[in-house]
């Protein structure tokens, strides 16, 4: 049964294990990859977000997280006044609104 597992063979005592720096390699390495592929494109698209949050204006027609789609007719600094159907407003958080609709988009 020997050949399906390896016999581990003991190292000499005067060698060395291998250097400090190449035991925290991958641990280094692994940092960098979860920098530039998960939080670096997070902050993009937070920034992005709250860039268009301050960009909001009375006129422009939006998508809030929660689905509702209308026109702002007000702006406050905290909320927004959503006109989602003739005669129907709804006063919503700036911060859910999701993106911005090209104009045009909703026909009322």
């Amino acid at each position: 049964m020997d050949f399906l597992v390896q016999s581990a063979h003991a190292q000499a005592g005067g060698e060395a294990a291998g250097s400090p720096l190449m035991s925290l390699m991958l641990p280094i390495l692994l940092l960098v990859v979860f920098y530039f592929l998960l939080i670096r494109p997070q902050q993009k698209r937070v920034k992005e977000h709250k860039q268009m949050v301050s960009e909001l204006k009375k006129g422009d027609e939006v998508v809030t997280s929660g689905g509702l789609a209308g026109e702002l007719t007000e702006v406050g600094d905290s909320f927004v006044q959503l006109q989602i159907a003739e005669g129907i407003e709804v006063q919503v958080q700036k911060q859910s609104v999701a993106s911005l609709l090209p104009k045009g988009t909703l026909k009322n």
